[in-house]
């Protein structure tokens, strides 16, 4: 039984070595585990967000394609397709929109950083927030749930987009009424390395501090490395290698061997300089039959073309038919099929429907229930609660107590359900006493049956 994984690769800037020994290295050796079916993606839908510049969207594209695919990932071993070939996935992310309450994605760190950000300036809260940026979570959501992935390898800072896209996918399944998609969770891989830049800090492009991976050819290579930040130490003192960025990079590429040897020499006072150049030398070991295939591909960018529509195909065979069952699902059917001495009809309920509990998680973010009768008329709607687990603990209370344990009191058009003195659920408002009444004998004998079935 295969695990399905799915990755999205950011589609802005050049990569280099942090997105190589972080990124792009430790997910090539993933795809090619047995029990994996990988899915990988070209975010580039996700890239309009960052720039509007069209050249650059272009340019980025082509380079990280080639980037991955050199560094050895396998479309014919994985799933590998750019985000804008498949046309299912801006279908489900409208899909996904209209169930996706506003307070969720209010909530949302990105959408909630930029309103603190402009607030501080003392600017209107939303100022240059756009649509694209606060809808982002909606797109990741459906960009998972179009191949219900079972996991999703992120970094922390996008745990919470993963639970945003469990709570939409729940509430779909919700509203309905099946398990359309599957739950994806959280893969974080604690292990994965960052690497310094060249000053130091953080290995990343908003520093401008980057080594690149490919751009530029051995000679740029070894050119930024000799611009690595080291300290005074001449030659011959020895060096702490526990603080030196240099080490760090080392013993990304390196052998243990390897790595212990060059810590030996930066004990002994090897040469700034010299250290250096054994770091570009082991790094080139590695990089360059990468860079000879890199720039194969990027000299013919057709020929990734093709590699990516083969892999549009392949994800669309996953994606096609299940936003045609969500299309018929949620309405959006042939009008072809519908005989015209047909009749609308609420629907007749199975001989063997039951009535059932449906769970879910409010826009606060609170843990609620609902509870439907064997026709799908909803009964009752549960106080919202913190813990899911109390939310499960009332739900096993009313299955095993029934309706005579339950205190219903009238509430303007509806009713409030008690348990030990307690208000833990409400009635649908009724139009008038007489079906409040019904309402309620129905409420009564519902829980009765679930009694029963326990």
């Amino acid at each position: 039984m295969q695990t399905r994984v799915l990755t999205g690769i950011t589609t802005t800037g050049t990569p280099h070595l942090g997105n190589y020994v972080g990124a792009i290295r430790p997910a090539v050796a993933a795809s090619r585990r047995a029990d994996v079916d990988a899915f990988y993606f070209m975010a580039d839908y996700h890239a309009l967000i960052k720039s509007d510049n069209p050249e650059r969207i272009e340019r980025s594209r082509l380079e990280i394609a080639a980037t991955w695919l050199a560094a050895g990932l396998d479309p014919d071993r994985v799933t590998f397709y750019r985000q804008s070939d498949i046309p299912e996935i801006p279908e489900l992310t409208w899909f996904l929109t209209c169930v996706t309450a506003k307070g969720l994605l209010n909530r949302a760190h990105a959408y909630k950083a930029s309103v603190d950000k402009n607030t501080e300036a003392g600017e209107d809260a939303d100022a240059g927030v756009t649509a694209g940026l606060y809808m982002y979570p909606v797109l990741m959501a459906a960009d998972i749930l179009a191949f219900n992935a079972h996991k999703v390898p992120v970094g922390r800072d996008q745990i919470q987009h993963i639970e945003m896209a469990r709570d939409i996918a729940q509430r779909f399944n919700h509203i309905y009424g099946r398990e359309f998609f599957v739950l994806p969770e959280v893969q974080i891989e604690e292990q994965v390395a960052t690497l310094p830049g060249l000053d130091g800090r953080k290995m990343s492009k908003s520093y401008d501090n980057t080594i690149p991976l490919f751009a530029g050819g051995a000679k740029h290579l070894r050119e930024t490395i000799m611009r690595i930040v080291t300290d005074s130490r001449a030659p011959g003192e020895p060096k702490n290698p526990d603080d030196s960025a240099l080490f760090t990079i080392y013993q990304a590429f390196a052998s243990a061997d390897e790595t212990a040897a060059f810590r030996q020499s930066l004990l002994d006072g090897i040469g700034w300089g010299e250290a250096k150049q054994r770091l570009f030398e082991r790094i080139e070991t590695d990089v360059a039959p990468m860079r000879e295939q890199y720039e194969a591909l990027i000299a013919k960018p057709a020929a990734i073309e093709d590699i990516l529509h083969e892999g549009a195909q392949k994800a669309r065979a996953t994606a096609t038919p299940l936003l045609a069952e969500l299309r018929e699902a949620i309405g959006l059917r042939s009008m072809a099929r519908i005989q015209p001495s047909q009749k609308a009809a609420k629907a007749t309920p199975a001989k063997d429907s039951k009535p059932r509990f449906a769970s879910f998680r409010d826009d606060e973010g609170q843990f609620r229930f609902r509870l439907f009768a064997t026709d799908g008329e909803e009964l009752l709607l549960s106080a919202p609660f913190a813990d899911p687990k109390a939310a499960g603990m009332l739900q096993k209370r009313l299955r095993t107590l029934g309706g005579a344990a339950a205190d219903l009191a009238a509430d303007g058009q509806g009713a409030r359900l008690s348990l030990d003195g307690n208000v833990v659920a409400s009635t649908p408002a009724q139009a008038d006493a007489a079906a409040r009444d019904a309402l309620l004998q129905r409420l009564r004998d519902t829980l009765d049956q679930l009694a029963a079935q326990d």
